[in-house]
């Protein structure tokens, strides 16, 4: 969430763009993300040169030693005056951008070998120079900026609701990456991957955790076969490229893809899959691929995409996906086959229910995070529930920071699950047996199995309450008497 006084200098950046002669809305946030993205690889530079200085070991560079490609980095054309920072720009450090991979089937010069600068203004492309450095310097330089600047923008499009499509916050990707635990030799993959948002959280997590123990080999497929991505839309496509790009993952295998279609007919491939899938949303029965309306014969992407992560995932890959609570207690044949599927074969791990302000101020819609394992045919014994109610922000509009934060409990019981299988249907978080599930229609729904632990109330006896009801109007009827007398002075 971004705070008001961001949004208004954002505002002010986007009619910069319009002002240099770009009209569409989109072609407004594809520019920009250019110049997000030359801001940022020059930090990655200073990065690389701290590692280095403190190391005292060579690194690998973005940019050459020689004063010409210095030239090219954000703090060394940001102060130009306007029309020699245009000529800069657009003669050189636009091509050096979207030549810096040069391997030409990567997905980043697949995506970014077309891309033009559309900003003809000189002035306006400095104020819009000016007003990106003080946003990265002065308000935002530690948040998921990219992303959060990018999700803004997109609601000025009035597109993201429309499409059910709307970025997951970084606190909630960080909290399933880590129920997760992704390794270096995993295959991770989201088919609906937006911004790249739970990519980038796989990534930030395995260098985290396993960056000084990874082989060369390891560090090779991380860059390269590690990650993957589709969406249906290009300008996600470009970003997310440059995103990952910043995370060392110089060739991510992303595409443009719908990936419930007939023409992707890839299964069995991927050792973990982290999505959040478009909610409300409805496709063409005729473009769905047969498989997945074997599942779920439905054309709801909320139930089609959980279809296509079984069929993605090899045996024994892993899934945390986000869906909007009807998955868990739809009536539909279709809502209640993709539950029974969960259920029967394969094993479904969790089910973890979060507030409705999760998604605020974009949507106030209710979710969940289904854990599963495809098995094709071991099935579940016991599902685990856990009731989120704070998520260490407000759950209103504004999102402000709050102490109540779940988050820390939901990672540690989930990692323990042994001490759950005791636990009272009253508290936070307990194990629900196959059978009562089966019992119940398989609804997933958290209220279906939690108790209410009622605590009693004790009254005063009737004739007390009637004396100090009497007691109350006397003292009303000497007063109104008392404010009738001063009335007739």
């Amino acid at each position: 969430m971004l705070p008001s006084v961001v949004k208004n200098k954002i505002e002010q950046i986007w009619l910069d763009v319009i002002a240099g002669g770009v009209s569409q809305p989109t072609e407004v946030i594809e520019q920009l993300t250019y110049l997000m993205f030359a801001k940022q690889i020059d930090e990655r530079e200073a990065d690389i040169e701290m590692a280095e200085l403190l190391s005292g070991e060579k690194q690998s560079h973005i940019f050459g030693e020689s004063r010409e490609e210095q030239a090219l980095r954000w703090r060394n054309f940001k102060g130009m005056e306007a029309r020699a920072l245009h000529k800069h720009f657009v003669d050189r450090v636009f091509i050096f951008l979207i030549n810096l991979n040069s391997n030409e089937n990567s997905a980043f010069s697949r995506y970014l070998k077309h891309a033009t600068f559309k900003i003809n203004e000189p002035l306006a492309l400095q104020k819009v120079v000016a007003g990106l450095e003080d946003l990265f310097e002065n308000d935002i330089k530690d948040l998921d900026m990219q992303g959060d600047l990018y999700e803004y923008m997109l609601g000025k499009l009035n597109s993201a609701g429309r499409l059910g499509a709307f970025r997951t916050p970084k606190h909630i990707r960080d909290m399933m990456v880590k129920l997760m635990m992704p390794t270096p030799d995993m295959k991770i993959c989201d088919p609906a991957c937006g911004t790249a948002g739970f990519l980038i959280s796989s990534a930030e997590y395995i260098r985290s955790e396993y960056g000084n123990k990874m082989t060369a080999e390891q560090w090779e497929k991380y860059g390269s076969e590690t990650f993957t991505g589709f969406d249906t839309d290009e300008t996600m496509c470009r970003l997310s490229c440059m995103n990952l790009m910043l995370h060392s993952v110089i060739n991510p295998q992303l595409n443009k893809q719908d990936s419930v279609s007939k023409d992707y007919q890839v299964k069995d491939a991927y050792d973990l899959i982290l999505a959040n899938p478009p909610f409300k949303g409805t496709i063409n029965k005729e473009n769905i691929n047969e498989s997945l309306l074997a599942i779920t014969n439905t054309t709801k992407t909320e139930l089609l995409f959980v279809a296509l992560f079984i069929r993605l995932l090899r045996v024994g890959g892993r899934c945390a996906c986000i869906v909007p609570d009807g998955v868990l207690f739809g009536s539909s044949k279709a809502h209640k086959n993709l539950r029974k599927e969960l259920i029967e074969n394969q094993y479904l791990e969790a089910v973890i229910s979060m507030p409705s302000g999760v998604f605020k101020p974009y949507a106030g819609v209710s979710t969940a995070i289904l854990i599963f394992t495809k098995t094709n045919g071991t099935g579940t014994d016991k599902v685990w529930f856990y009731d989120m109610k704070a998520d260490g922000y407000s759950l209103d509009d504004k999102r402000q920071p709050v102490q109540e934060n779940d988050i820390p409990d939901i990672i540690e019981r989930f990692h323990k699950k042994e001490n759950e299988e005791d636990r009272e249907r009253t508290e936070q978080s307990f194990m629900v047996d196959k059978q009562e599930i089966i019992d119940n229609g398989y609804d997933l729904s958290i209220n279906k199995y939690k108790k209410i632990e009622y605590v009693p109330v004790e009254y005063p006896p009737t004739e007390e309450i009637l004396a100090e009801i009497e007691k109350l109007n006397e003292e009303i009827t000497k007063e109104t008497a008392e404010l009738r007398a001063l009335l007739r002075k």
